[in-house]
């Protein structure tokens, strides 16, 4: 079989399974396990593929029309114009989240000392400190694996951050300038309604905000003040929906300069205010 014969099957394969960018994805796989680039097929489309390959390819195309993220299949992704690892123990980094960084480089100036709860891939915090490199960063994960995922992409990626296994502050020492967290926000009973690639693949305790999608911001904001430094700021990712409840849990925990920031399809995506109290 071909290459051009094989990314047309691809193609067809993924398309019966209802995979929104079938053909994107089946050259993606391709690319992947055939290790060639674009000029490379063009040259060569109407050349046969070897055996292993073909075998190869089928796989990835078996596993990604059963709805497993193509990223998964892949092993990394592609955020903050960096490279990250990515598998099943930890969520798959997203355009939105982006926003949530590029609002924290606003505010960090150097040797701020920066933590990030949740950290999961480690995304933020090394793309933070990947773009302000003279900050102090700090990140925490109640997830053991979820953390050697994050410390291998923190070495991919050339950046020192100090990891932490903990749930939220309990094993979190001194204070902080800025505290950013992505932490889960889907209501327990959304998820079963989310895309397959999301709701049967991406870890669930990553996902779930408990019975209102507001659990962990309620746990945080409760417990940051005694973690954060006098005008400090602290910065969450939220849901589209839920930028009125979180601003005012933030103003009623006596934060001010309270925002809710837009991301580029204009939804609520992140919620922020300094800290004004000594506790």
């Amino acid at each position: 079989m071909t290459y051009q014969e094989m990314l047309n099957m691809g193609e067809k394969i993924l398309l019966e399974e209802q995979i929104a960018e079938a053909r994107i994805d089946a050259w993606r796989l391709l690319e992947m396990i055939c290790k060639i680039d674009r000029n490379f097929y063009y040259l060569h489309m109407d050349d046969d593929a070897t055996e292993e390959q073909l075998s190869g390819y089928q796989i990835a195309l078996k596993k990604r029309a059963e709805h497993v993220p193509l990223q998964y299949i892949i092993g990394e992704t592609e955020f903050m114009g960096l490279r990250f690892k990515v598998n099943s123990s930890v969520l798959i980094p997203r355009q939105d989240t982006e926003t949530l960084v590029e609002e924290v480089l606003k505010t960090v100036t150097p040797e701020m000392k920066v933590l990030d709860l949740c950290t999961g891939s480690g995304c933020i915090i090394i793309s933070i400190l990947h773009y302000a490199p003279d900050i102090i960063a700090y990140a925490t994960d109640i997830s053991k694996q979820a953390l050697n995922v994050a410390k291998e992409n923190a070495k991919i990626n050339e950046t020192k951050v100090n990891f932490e296994r903990s749930d939220l502050f309990d094993h979190v020492a001194g204070s902080f300038d800025l505290i950013v967290s992505n932490p889960p926000y889907i209501k327990s009973l959304d998820i079963p309604n989310l895309m397959p690639e999301v709701g049967q693949f991406e870890p669930p305790e990553a996902l779930d905000g408990k019975e209102d999608g507001l659990y962990f911001y309620r746990k945080i904001i409760a417990e940051c003040g005694s973690h954060l430094n006098p005008g400090g700021s602290i910065f969450f990712e939220i849901g589209a929906d839920q930028g009125g409840a979180v601003s005012k849990m933030l103003q009623e925990a006596g934060f001010s300069d309270v925002r809710v920031i837009r991301d580029l399809s204009q939804n609520d995506r992140v919620a922020t205010g300094k800290w004004h109290v000594c506790t």
